[in-house]
């Protein structure tokens, strides 16, 4: 078998593996907590409640359907066709989830069950989407518009289910949807956090009369990569070489030792950042 055939298969069954285990950890936070307890969970199942409530045509089931055709028709148009196929086994698995988890978890605090059905939903749905498909309905639109905008998943799914929950409030109760509210914030904050948390690095910048010496440090012995900009201060109008430098997370107090070992002088910032692709670190996904 080729290496090209065995990555290939490699990276179909983990693909298919992150969307099976974050639709378990969905269904046992939706199953076993959100909905015991008469939570919205937004996004298009929220829309298809309300639009069975308000019309009483066809159930919340058969809307879902008929909602998340146009939207796989999206996914396949302008996502990719991978996409769509990794999508549609992670709709049919969460699908069979959800009828396969029955049990319920005893809290009976609301505000205890928002922190802990929201973490939960949260956990599950950035494991799917770490994948190169999506559980269907919001999760298409979210991975477009992340793709062609850059804009945070985790931030549009709140948005959207602040304008679900807002225009709900002449048909639901008030107090069900303040809560909804608050589980759509705990879920958006998490799923964030689990999407961002393989690849958060620190962006080291570093001024040193010993630039050089903790330059090779950097390069020799923390393998990492390493550029020179060229500036000046303002003060002694002194020209300087700093350094500019990312590290994974449990390289930086090495980094900090290493750099106030050379030079307790030394001035360095710090700054957590966002998203790193490239060599040595990860590389653009690729739906």
């Amino acid at each position: 078998m080729s290496s090209e055939r065995k990555q290939l298969i490699s990276s179909v069954f983990w693909n298919m593996t992150l969307l099976f285990v974050g639709s378990v950890i969905f269904s046992i936070g939706l199953n076993g907590i959100i909905i015991p307890r008469g939570f919205i969970t937004g996004g298009i199942s929220g829309v298809c409640l309300l639009i069975y409530y308000v019309t009483g045509i066809l159930s919340p089931g058969i809307w879902y359907f008929i909602i998340n055709i146009p939207l796989f028709v999206i996914g396949w148009v302008f996502i990719s066709r991978r996409f769509f196929f990794y999508s549609l086994y992670g709709m049919i698995v969460l699908s069979f989830c959800m009828d396969m988890v029955s049990f319920q978890i005893n809290i009976k605090d609301s505000f205890l069950a928002i922190l802990a059905g929201g973490t939960i939903l949260g956990v599950g749905g950035g494991i799917t989407l770490h994948s190169l498909g999506s559980l269907g309905g919001l999760d298409i639109i979210g991975i477009l518009l992340n793709q062609k905008f850059g804009l945070r998943i985790g931030t549009f799914f709140f948005a959207f289910n602040m304008i679900l929950f807002i225009s709900s409030f002449g048909s639901l109760e008030t107090d069900l949807v303040l809560y909804s509210i608050a589980l759509s914030f705990v879920t958006s904050q998490v799923l964030d956090s689990v999407l961002t948390m393989f690849n958060q690095r620190k962006m080291i910048l570093i001024i040193s009369k010993q630039s050089e010496h903790i330059a090779k440090v950097i390069t020799e012995d923390l393998q990492r990569g390493a550029t020179f900009l060229n500036g000046m201060g303002v003060y002694s109008g002194e020209a300087k070489k700093i350094i500019l430098t990312v590290v994974h997370n449990y390289q930086l107090k090495r980094l900090e030792e290493a750099v106030l070992t050379i030079d307790p002088e030394a001035f360095m910032i710090t700054e957590n950042t966002f998203n790193v692709l490239g060599r040595g670190f990860s590389k653009p996904k690729i739906y």
